[in-house]
């Protein structure tokens, strides 16, 4: 049952039918409610650019919290909507079933403030060695704070300075445990003024220790080697009959099934991912 308190007129709260009422930051809302039917292919689609971008979105919660709190203000929409929003729209590559980040695109901050030139990292010994062109026109910049944040997608967590340093110092030190620094690394930085007012768009400063495998190449790699070994096993036993060509074994009926399994298990290999050549 649904309540309308300011009359028949007014936005009920509850339930009517399938439709559920409720008011969300100040705004009415009304959701469907029952058992799906079977999804489309774009909604397959759309479920899981939504799980890619939760994926790489969700340890960063504290970090867009404070990036996206200045664009969310004034709005019905929270830092974490519109984060997933520009990702989703924007940072993800590839088709169904094989949706992917595009790390280069992420965005974590939008805003008019003067972004850095020419920031750069290297690794060191115990972290990540940033540094950034200090030199900016405006007023009171050098006092602009930097906000560093490092993704580890492959261990699907975040490590994150909301006050690493000043515009005007350059450079600075993220220090990192041995597990962080031999994985995959995307560094992202934003500035923010030191009032608190102003925040500059993000930038993709770059990746350390590459790319990870993506679970499809997980499992594509597992299933080439699993084929690639029973063909070799297939193989030699093949090889050896033809060699020992004892009379009547090339016409047995065991031999028929070698062979016709021997050629599958070849043709298959040359067509899966990680096919190598003179199979």
């Amino acid at each position: 049952m649904a309540i309308c308190a300011a009359g028949v007129h007014g936005h009920p709260s509850g339930k009517i039918g399938k439709l559920v009422f409720y008011t969300l930051n100040g705004q009415p809302v009304c959701r469907l409610i029952g058992r799906a039917g079977k999804p489309t292919l774009n909604q397959m689609a759309n479920r899981q650019g939504m799980s890619v971008t939760m994926d790489i979105l969700r340890p960063m919660a504290d970090f867009i919290k404070v990036s996206f709190q200045l664009e969310a203000e004034g709005t019905t929409k929270n830092p974490h909507n519109l984060a997933t929003s520009y990702n989703k729209k924007q940072a993800l590559t590839g088709v169904y079933p094989n949706i992917q980040v595009d790390y280069t695109k992420v965005i974590l901050s939008k805003g008019s403030l003067e972004m850095a030139k020419e920031s750069r990292i290297s690794k060191g010994e115990e972290g990540i060695n940033l540094s950034w062109d200090a030199g900016i026109a405006e007023n009171g910049a050098e006092d602009d704070i930097l906000m560093v944040m490092v993704s580890h997608p492959a261990e699907k967590k975040a490590s994150m300075l909301l006050n690493a340093a000043k515009r005007k110092d350059g450079s600075c030190f993220i220090p990192l445990s041995e597990s962080k620094m031999n994985s995959q690394m995307e560094v992202y930085i934003c500035f923010k003024s030191a009032n608190g007012t102003l925040i500059s768009d993000s930038a993709y400063v770059g990746n350390l220790n590459g790319l990870e495998e993506t679970e499809t190449e997980r499992i594509e790699k597992k299933n080439y080697n699993t084929v690639k070994a029973r063909y070799e096993q297939v193989a030699a036993d093949y090889h050896h009959r033809i060699t020992d060509h004892a009379e009547g074994k090339m016409e047995s009926k065991a031999f028929r099934h070698l062979e016709k399994e021997y050629m599958v298990l070849k043709k298959k290999l040359e067509h899966l991912p990680g096919a190598k050549e003179g199979i």
